[in-house]
């Protein structure tokens, strides 16, 4: 039993002793863990030592009597609470001490940072092995760190580099400290601030290696622009006083003379300034100061007239200074006075204005005279621009020099500059190489004058393009050189546009005429013969005939009659077209279902052997349109297409691409031979069998209504392999549907 009793009261302290003893070689433990793992230690030595002495005045049977197991768990428990609490209170000291000193530390360094601030100056450390700084802030605490790129991008580059060299020369031994200038960078409002850099060691490791360095900022930027000022005023001050463009003369405070400048004695007559501030000559003796009191007034802008025929002065001899006539002055008078407001001193700065008030009263009748002839000058720039603008008159310059042509309504602003491009541009394409070659010989200085009538791009509010006539003159400098070509560019598009239609309409009527000729011509040939036939057939029912033939006399006299009919239908609609009489009304419609039917229509008439093919894509398509003209476009190129062909197909399709509406009709006919293709859509045209197709105005018919319903028309044809027809007509679509399968 006491046996047992020893193990349990050492077993705790050996183990913390082994726990010290470890505790070293823990390289990863910091130094308050270390004082703290000591410390336990020390106080289970304490509990060793106490304790041993008092078990070697116990025997083992005593405590074999006095501590059974249920004692000996009940003291060790006890033991350990009195242990643990005494370790805990430790703790507790120990760290309320270090925050106290970590406080009282943060606050001297507030303290530090905030005197150092007032003063204009910032706190930085800087690691030398990590090459980070990192800066003081007003409480005492630490900023972030700064990298060495982060902190380079705060000042200019070239300082920043003057910086570096320092701090690799203190940290080499070469220098104990520095100074350098560096400067922030630009701000975007042009400010830039200055500082003084001091540098120095912070820290060592050991006697030669350097572990930290201090840096110091003294801002310097208001103390620079201050002594640039203060600068700047001296040499203004002083530069001022020598200038030889105004009178500087200094009094002292009696009022006697000082200090004159070079211009001063100019204008006074002074051929000595040292003789006459030895003369001691006096403030009041001066006609333009004579009734100054200096010793009542301030800073104070004075104007003087002195006429020295009539100034008297013994002291202020004028004519010997060669002083005559009236003299115009002004000056400034500044007193300077002491920090107890006693005078000192008074300058005065002052100019001869005699010439100036005198030009002035002369510029004053001349802006009188002035004001009249600009008077007479603006109502006649007004009747200028008022000229120009009823006739439609534009004012033109080319200056070589500047490749711009330049337009206006009126004399007094430019309103348009052109550039040569644009002048080019503005022509329409035939009309670009003329002015071209125009704007070559005015940059080549041709001392010619420039006339060109050009059709430009612009349109009218009649849609008509504009016809611009340009009339320039070369304008010669001293030297006979072209300065610039100055003219006149007027509108003639009303002119041109009436020549045009007085040309269109001499050509309407010369081509009416011959038309009208060939009209009558091919009518009276067209209408004769099948009039001739009906007459010969209807002769034979008179004559003796067999009753047999009677039904094939029927049918020649029904035929031509209705090719007759048919003909003079199409000479009156054709008619109506020439006279504008044909009515075109939009109405929408479903093409889809209308196309197959009028394509039927066309085609009555075609070859057993001819196959017939109508493509319809669209299930539904509505468009507005003038369906009867439509209807009749496309009965009669079906016609046509019938008529050409009498074996092979015949295939009819349409499509709506982009506002359009797109016809086509092609067979595999005998074709149009190249010599007639482009005349096919002529009046009464014959080929070479001498035929028409049809009633010879199928073609000319379905071109006009095309035309008039804003449309184009195109044909492709090879002799002996057919003919494609192509219509198109603008058009708008509101629905758009398409078979998914087209058989």
């Amino acid at each position: 039993m006491a046996k047992n009793l020893v193990i349990v009261l050492f077993l705790p302290i050996f183990v913390g002793n082994i726990h010290v003893y470890y505790c070293p070689l823990n390289e990863k433990m910091n130094l308050k863990r270390s004082k703290n793992i000591v410390c336990r230690a020390s106080l289970s030595t304490l509990m060793l030592t106490v304790s041993l002495p008092l078990m070697a005045q116990v025997d083992l049977k005593n405590i074999e009597r006095l501590f059974d197991f249920v004692h000996m768990t009940a003291y060790s428990t006890a033991a350990f609470l009195i242990g643990f609490f005494l370790l805990l209170f430790y703790n507790f000291v120990y760290h309320y001490r270090e925050q106290d000193a970590k406080m009282k530390g943060l606050s001297q360094y507030g303290r530090l940072s905030l005197v150092l601030q007032t003063s204009g100056l910032r706190l930085c450390f800087y690691n030398m092995r990590r090459r980070h700084c990192i800066f003081i802030e007003e409480g005492g605490e630490f900023s972030k760190e700064y990298d060495p790129i982060e902190f380079a991008s705060l000042f200019e580059r070239e300082d920043i580099e003057e910086v570096r060299k320092m701090v690799f020369a203190i940290g080499e031994g070469r220098l104990p400290s520095g100074k350098v200038r560096v400067r922030g960078l630009q701000k975007e409002d042009g400010s830039q601030r200055i500082y003084n850099f001091f540098v120095s060691v912070a820290r060592r490791k050991n006697r030669k290696e350097i572990e930290d360095l201090l840096f110091i900022l003294h801002d310097v930027s208001d103390i620079e622009t201050r002594r640039e000022k203060v600068n700047k005023l001296m040499l203004r001050y002083q530069t001022v006083f020598e200038s030889s463009l105004v009178d500087m003369v200094y009094y002292d405070k009696y009022g006697v003379l000082t200090g004159i400048n070079e211009k001063a004695c100019q204008q006074f007559g002074i051929k000595d300034p040292e003789a006459a501030v030895r003369e001691g000559f006096l403030l009041k003796n001066n006609p333009f100061y004579s009734g100054v009191d200096l010793h009542q007034m301030d800073n104070t802008r004075t104007s003087s007239i002195v006429d020295f025929d009539q100034f008297i002065d013994p002291v202020y001899k004028t004519e010997e200074l060669g002083l005559h006539g009236k003299m115009y002055y002004e000056s400034t008078i500044n007193p300077i006075r002491n920090e107890k407001g006693e005078l000192e001193g008074v300058y005065m700065a002052g100019r001869n204005v005699t010439e100036m008030v005198e030009s002035f009263h002369h510029q004053q009748e001349g802006f009188k005279r002035l004001s009249e002839i600009t008077k007479e000058i603006k109502r006649y720039i007004s009747n200028v621009n008022y000229a120009l603008r009823v006739s439609e008159v534009r004012l033109v310059n080319y200056v070589p020099s500047k490749y711009t042509l330049e337009l206006s309504d009126n004399l007094n602003e430019t309103q348009l500059y052109l550039s040569q491009l644009r002048c080019i541009r503005l022509g329409t394409p035939r009309f670009r190489r003329a002015i071209s070659s125009a704007l070559n010989r005015m940059d080549h200085g041709t001392a010619r004058p420039v006339n060109l009538l050009i059709e430009t791009e612009i349109r009218d509010e009649q849609r008509r393009p504009v016809w611009l006539q340009f009339n320039m003159i070369p304008l010669l400098n001293a030297e006979g050189q072209v300065e610039r070509y100055f003219g006149m560019c007027r509108n003639m598009t009303q002119m041109v546009e009436t020549e045009r239609q007085l040309a269109i309409e001499s050509q309407k009527a010369q081509e009416t005429e011959l038309l009208k000729q060939a009209f009558l011509t091919n009518m009276s040939y067209e209408i004769r013969t099948p009039l001739n036939t009906v007459i010969g057939f209807a002769e034979l029912f008179e004559s003796e005939h067999d009753e047999a033939d009677e039904p094939l006399f029927v049918n020649e006299i029904r035929q031509n009659s209705n090719s007759l009919l048919q003909l003079v239908n199409d000479i009156l609609f054709l008619s109506r077209m020439d006279a504008n009489m044909i009515e075109f009304k939009k109405e929408e419609a479903d093409f889809a279902m209308l196309f197959e039917s009028w394509c039927q229509m066309g085609l009555v008439n075609v070859n057993p052997e001819v196959k017939v093919v109508v493509e319809n894509p669209y299930e539904r398509l509505l468009v507005s349109i003038d369906l009867e003209n439509v209807g009749k476009i496309i009965e009669r190129l079906c016609s046509v297409a019938v008529s050409y062909t009498e074996k092979g197909t015949i295939r009819t399709k349409y499509e709506y691409r982009h506002g359009e509406l797109a016809i086509s009709i092609e067979d595999t006919g005998r074709g149009i031979d190249e010599k007639m293709l482009p005349h096919v859509f002529e009046r009464f045209v014959r080929d070479e069998q001498d035929g028409v197709c049809g009633t010879g105005l199928d073609l000319p018919i379905v071109q006009a209504l095309v035309q008039q319903m804003g449309g184009t028309i195109e044909l492709q044809s090879e002799y002996g392999k057919g003919t494609t027809v192509w219509v198109f007509i603008p058009c708008e679509a509101s629905v758009i549907e398409k078979r998914r399968e087209i058989i």
